[in-house]
């Protein structure tokens, strides 16, 4: 096997385990979801973060799920992350958030309090009300 075929492989193999770690984090956030609107949490409008610093509207609602609000997930149970390109059009007109697919390890290789279990975070945020 080549040098190009084995790194496609593990290209390939990487690939899978993030799907597969992504359908995981999914039922959790499903999960989240229906607790959320069962213990009577309401989703709020979201808010994202251009790459400059300032904060615009968005066309979704949801929970965030980081103090810093970088983080959400939307009533639909999509998970999005709110630090988006933009400039001055999207000041004034807001952002269309397009869903990530949801990692299990939340801010994989951050800094301590920035990163942990997806489950986590989502236990955090139904406890907060």
């Amino acid at each position: 096997m080549s040098r190009a075929e084995e790194a496609a492989r593990r290209a390939e193999l990487a690939a899978a385990q993030e799907r597969g770690e992504s359908r995981q984090a999914q039922k959790l956030i499903d999960e989240f979801v229906a607790a959320a609107k069962a213990k009577g949490i309401a989703p709020g409008p979201l808010r994202a973060t251009l790459y400059t610093g300032q904060s615009v509207k968005t066309d979704k609602v949801g929970w965030y799920l980081r103090k810093n609000k970088s983080l959400a997930i939307g009533e639909d149970g999509s998970y999005y992350v709110l630090t988006v390109p933009g400039g001055l059009r999207e000041r004034f007109s807001g952002v269309k958030l397009k869903p990530s697919p949801p990692p299990l390890i939340v801010g994989k290789g951050g800094r301590d309090g920035e990163s942990g279990d997806l489950a986590d975070f989502l236990k955090w945020r139904l406890e907060a009300g």
